[in-house]
């Protein structure tokens, strides 16, 4: 349970807050874009802990670096403590002898890294006894610096690149004013005969005053260039110069070089104080500070360090300052300081103060214990970041929790916003209040555009924004807005995309309108809007829009009677039918069959091919032609079939064009597709028809065409000699030929020979033709010759087509001629009879002979 003290204590620690009192909140902004505001409850900027130590004494001195502590008590104990295991201290002992009897500990320094700790002493007599102990990290005995006898130690400027052995080049400031350059080490090889720690010991310069901070820093990106920053009680000093630290000692002398006490700058204070605090901030040990707070009589003089070498050869530091002690303090002098990023911490004997250095208010009050004892110092752990405050018998630690916290809402009220935004990155609220702000005072300065793309990063109201605009008839200041605000949404917030894409082009459709309507579309203030215009369309949140609002959209540019525009965005959503639809509509057939021919597009072929095949048939097949198999030309058909009304007989000639490219290139064995062509021939080319059917052959397995369709359309048109061939290919020779007979006797004789396997129908046919012949023509000669025409018909076959008056003379040479070949039939036979018989003995006797052997075979096998 704490005790009585401890609860005064945490009473006691007052946060202070920016701008007069006022909590500042830390709402956060939700993905929808709503802001969900609440008090802020996180940890307080700073809180106090006690750490757990009991000194055996009253405390004298402390510092602390690399998260290793060192006390030093009023008996010249001194406590060495890691602080990630405050169970195990080390205790030092400071050598005392008769001649060092009355010396008092003056103060404590260590480097950064914990390595190096230097006692500074100082005598009852003075500087007389004074000196300086020097002891290494993991060694618990002291070294005298012998160099420094008769010096009161009073100020170090470490090397953040010593050795953990060596210090490296460093400078010691003395009360006198004296500055040395000096490099401590033990078990180094250039002291190893000499009993002295300091390698070499070197006076570089006097100010001729008490010298209460050194600091020694390099600039970023050099190896050469170096500064030092010095003060006294009432003056801060700076040196700039270059130098090499691998070079031969004393390696920092040439800092001091160009300067001396008549003729050197520096900056000096009133001061009724006999001591003086320097403090620098950088954000790691190894980072070049960036400020500085100099804690003085008259007050913290404070600013920023620049070590990029532009402020010349005098000085590192601009932007100063000096913030005042506040009333009640002025019979209570500070004791130490400490600087953070945007705060001093300011430490009086009995309370703790921390100034914010932005607006120079108090952010924080701690008030001590008397319990504790009288407050001794503060200090900052640079590797750590870590406050340690501490008194006569007590150690704290301050934890700081995100000290920027507020800092935005200081530069937001000083009106800094560049500095208000960069440091409200982390908290969406914040930064929306820095650019709601920073907008309305654009707004109010009549800087309409750039509020207007301001606002579209806030959570404004969009109603409110808008109407704002719209009352000072800022049309580009809106359009920037709204342009600002697209960009913002999400792809799923459709409904708000819709309709700020839809506001937008409208307001460029009416400046457009209006540039046409006063006569200036072709000033180069059209151009620059349509191509703005065209731009913005292009966007892909726009487009995707479109897309999915294209009647609206439509709908809205036509009311404009923008129709350039209109083709505009129907060619960039690639709404080809649209195109093609405006430009049929306009009677621009060409244009649409460009536009067809481009985006190859074979659905919209099938779709206005129709009504193209009635304006441009030549033209309309071309690209049909064009296409090549990309086409299906049964779906072309439909805008074929007015081909058959008979009124345009160039939409005819250019269907069997296609029709022609299609089987004969493509070769093409769709049935629709010949009996179209095979129509379209029986119609208007018989010489085409006839060729085709050739071309088709007779065999049914081949034959593209209907044949039963192809026959019926023939017959329409009364192509007999077409109807003839497709008889054939049916295999109805006998309709074939009398068919022919009416028309052709050659073409019957050609159609008689087709089935060739079957000589008995020839025969039949033949003897069509012959009677056809005899009785219809009358033409017994033409008749006889059939006879050598084909040879299955003899004269027996066709006298009975002979009439009863005949004589015998216009058929006496076929009678003998065939009594001839009967003869020459009767040889024949009698030969062949003849071989027969012949053949017939001889097998008989070939017979008899094979049973002779078989019985005497088996006669001996018997008598064996």
């Amino acid at each position: 349970m704490a005790n009585i003290f401890d609860q005064y204590e945490n009473y006691s620690q007052k946060p202070a807050f920016y701008g007069g009192g006022r909590r500042i909140s830390r709402p956060e902004l939700s993905t929808s874009g709503f802001i969900n505001v609440g008090l802020e409850t996180d940890e307080p900027m700073f809180r106090k802990i006690k750490l757990d130590l009991r000194p055996p004494d009253t405390v004298s001195h402390m510092v602390v670096r690399n998260n290793h502590l060192v006390l030093a008590m009023a008996n010249k104990t001194i406590f060495r403590i890691d602080l990630k295991n405050i169970d195990t201290p080390d205790e030092i002992e400071i050598p005392v002898s008769d001649k060092t009897a009355g010396v008092k500990i003056h103060q404590l320094f260590l480097d950064p890294f914990g390595n190096h700790l230097l006692v500074s002493l100082s005598g009852k007599d003075g500087e007389l006894n004074s000196n300086v102990l020097y002891l290494l990290k993991n060694l618990k005995k002291t070294k005298p610096c012998n160099k420094m006898k008769g010096h009161v130690l009073t100020a170090v400027a470490w090397n953040l690149h010593n050795k953990d052995n060596g210090t490296g080049p460093i400078l010691f400031g003395t009360s006198k004013g004296l500055i040395f350059e000096t490099e401590l080490t033990l078990g180094d090889d250039r002291n190893l005969f000499s009993s002295n720690i300091e390698v070499y010991w070197k006076q570089v310069f006097d100010v001729r005053s008490n010298i209460t901070s050194l600091e020694l820093h390099k600039y970023p990106n050099s190896d050469t260039d170096y500064f030092v920053l010095a003060t006294t009680p009432n003056r801060l000093y700076q040196f700039l110069g270059k130098t090499l630290l691998g070079a031969e000692p004393p390696v920092l002398q040439s800092l001091f070089n160009n300067y001396n006490n008549d003729t050197m700058r520096f900056y000096e204070l009133p001061c009724d104080l006999e001591y003086s605090q320097l403090q620098l901030y950088q954000k790691t040990v190894h980072d070049c500070p960036c400020l500085m707070a100099w804690m003085t009589g008259a007050g913290i003089y404070h600013g920023s360090i620049d070590c990029s070498g532009k402020l010349g050869k005098d000085s590192v530091t601009k932007d100063t300052g000096l913030i005042y002690y506040p009333d009640e303090d002025a019979r209570v002098r500070p004791i130490a300081i400490t600087l953070l990023e945007f705060h001093a911490i300011i430490l009086f004997q009995d309370r703790l103060k921390v100034i914010c250095l932005l607006n120079e208010e108090m952010v924080f009050l701690d008030i001590f214990a008397e319990i504790h004892g009288k407050m001794v110092g503060l200090v900052k752990d640079i590797v750590t970041g870590k406050i340690y405050a501490y008194s006569e018998r007590a150690v704290f630690t301050y934890i700081i929790t995100n000290e920027a916290r507020n800092v935005w809402q200081i530069y937001l009220d000083k009106g800094d916003y560049a500095s208000a935004e960069f440091h409200s990155q982390n908290n969406p609220v914040n930064l929306d209040k820095v650019r709601t702000q920073q907008a309305e005072q654009l707004f109010n300065k009549q800087k309409f555009d750039e509020s207007a793309r301001l606002y579209a990063k806030t959570q404004a109201s969009f109603e409110q924004v808008s109407l704002k605009f719209l009352a000072i008839e800022e049309t580009m200041a809106l359009k920037h807005f709204l342009s600002e605000k697209l960009t913002s949404l999400k792809a799923h917030e459709k409904t708000q995309i819709t309709m700020i894409v839809t506001w937008i082009m409208e307001l460029y459709l009416n400046q457009l309108g209006i540039l046409r309507d006063t006569g200036d579309k072709i000033s180069e203030k059209y151009t620059a809007l349509i191509d703005e215009f065209y731009s913005f369309l292009e966007k892909q949140k726009v487009t995707d829009c479109i897309n999915n609002n294209k009647n609206v959209v439509y709908n809205l540019i036509s009311s404009h009677g923008d129709q350039e525009t209109l083709i505009h965005v129907a060619f960039l959503m690639k709404d080809y039918e649209r195109l093609i639809s405006y430009q049929i509509d306009n009677r621009n057939f060409c244009e649409a069959l460009k536009i067809l021919e481009k985006y190859k597009n074979p659905e919209l072929f099938y779709q206005y091919s129709p009504v193209l095949m009635q304006s441009c048939p030549k033209e309309t097949v071309g690209i049909w032609i064009s296409q090549g198999r990309r086409l299906n030309p049964t779906k072309l058909i439909p805008a074929l079939l007015q081909c058959d009304q008979g009124k345009n007989k160039s939409q005819e000639a250019e269907a069997i064009r296609y029709f022609e490219f299609c089987v004969n290139t493509l070769d093409n064995k769709d049935t629709s597709i010949h009996n179209y062509l095979l129509s379209l021939y029986a119609k208007l080319d018989s010489e085409k028809l006839m060729t085709y059917l050739t071309l088709q052959g007779q065999d049914p397995v081949y034959i593209c065409y209907d044949l039963k369709y192809a026959l019926r359309v023939c017959s329409e048109y009364k192509h007999v000699k077409a109807c003839v061939l497709i008889y054939a290919a049916m295999g109805l020779y006998e309709e074939a030929v009398d068919l022919a007979l009416k028309v052709d006797v050659q073409l019957a004789k050609q159609n008689a020979d087709r089935p060739e396997d079957d000589d008995e129908l020839r025969k039949k046919l033949w003897l069509k033709i012959a009677k056809h012949v005899v009785k219809e023509e009358n033409n017994i000669k033409k008749a006889m010759e059939f006879l050598k025409e084909c040879n299955l018909i003899k004269i027996e076959d066709i006298l009975p087509f002979f009439p009863d008056f005949v004589t015998i003379d216009h058929f006496k040479e076929a009678i003998c001629s065939s009594l001839k070949e009967y003869n020459q039939h009767i040889d024949i036979l009698q030969d062949e009879m003849k071989d027969a018989t012949e053949s017939a003995q001889e097998i008989r006797a070939e017979i008899q002979a094979f049973r002779n052997r078989q019985i005497y075979s088996y006669f001996i096998h018997f008598l064996n």
